[in-house]
């Protein structure tokens, strides 16, 4: 059976008070340590793998969980401070083609 998966794809947008010469998305790293610890902090949600580049996006992945409630959790990921605007979940199965695949939902989710 087919397991539930909520792709977060953030906008891959350089920070914008970055000083010369360090990272230029600090807030991938934040977001990967918020993912990698979700299962510390949520009842069942988790980290489904590595996020990745695809697209002009940076995407995180979760799973383990209820739609409304990963939804609810990609929510507070791009409302997290210093995450581009423009974030977006698409709700797939871990038995997709690919990425992108699934039904779009816009972040915040309502």
């Amino acid at each position: 059976m087919p397991k539930l998966v909520v792709e977060i794809h953030v906008p891959l947008v350089p920070a914008p008070d970055v000083a010369d010469g360090e990272y230029e998305y600090p807030w991938i790293l934040d977001l990967d340590d918020y993912v990698m610890d979700l299962d510390e902090e949520t009842d069942g949600a988790e980290c489904l793998d590595d996020s990745e580049d695809y697209d002009g996006s940076y995407v995180f992945f979760i799973t383990g969980s209820s739609e409304e409630k990963l939804l609810a959790i990609a929510s507070k990921i791009a409302a997290r401070s210093g995450v581009p605007a423009g974030a977006f979940a698409m709700v797939t199965d871990d038995e997709a083609e690919g990425f992108g695949m699934g039904r779009r939902v816009e972040l915040p989710a309502r």
